[in-house]
């Protein structure tokens, strides 16, 4: 009877065995297939990121971003913030090389259309203080930047495009 018994805990052993092996299997192969997508979906927001926006691309609704469009650095800021997006000196680059060129950087500040309008006209020109610095930071002389006042301050599209600062080049 006692070699009976043995058989049977070996035969126990090995379907335990058996059955940890399969699910080590499962999950290992779970795992890879979730880091598989999450590098593929990484390499693909990397390349995207990397190519110029498209224009007329929708603006988020309350964050930070910027965005070339023609040959325009368009700054977005957040309600109520003049903080400037991530990758803001990358946007500037060709405005840097433009005044090094002899060229004149116009910076003009927009705002949208909620709260009070003295406000708003405020964090416009502090957005557009923001985008001067830094463009000062980047080497461009205060001479070689002008703060441009749009005739109508309140910018178009919706609120989170009219909160927007606009830089373009201009013959010195």
């Amino acid at each position: 009877m006692s070699f009976s018994s043995s058989d049977d805990d070996s035969q126990q052993r090995f379907a335990l065995g058996l059955v940890f092996v399969l699910i080590a299997l499962v999950v290992a192969s779970v795992v890879g297939t979730v880091v598989v997508k999450r590098g593929m979906g990484g390499a693909k927001a990397h390349a995207v990121a990397a190519a110029p926006a498209a224009p007329a691309v929708a603006v988020a609704d309350d964050s930070a971003s910027v965005r070339v469009e023609d040959g325009v650095v368009k700054f977005y800021f957040a309600t109520g913030k003049a903080d400037l997006a991530a990758g803001a000196n990358e946007a500037l680059a060709d405005i840097v090389k433009g005044v090094a060129a002899g060229q004149k950087a116009v910076v003009s500040g927009f705002h949208d259309a909620t709260g009070d309008a003295a406000q708003n006209a405020e964090l416009a020109k502090n957005r557009a203080l923001a985008v001067r610095s830094a463009l000062q930071s980047l080497g461009v002389a205060e001479g070689s930047i002008e703060l441009q006042k749009p005739e109508a301050t309140q910018g178009s599209g919706s609120n989170a495009e009219a909160r927007r600062v606009e830089v373009v080049l201009a013959g010195a």
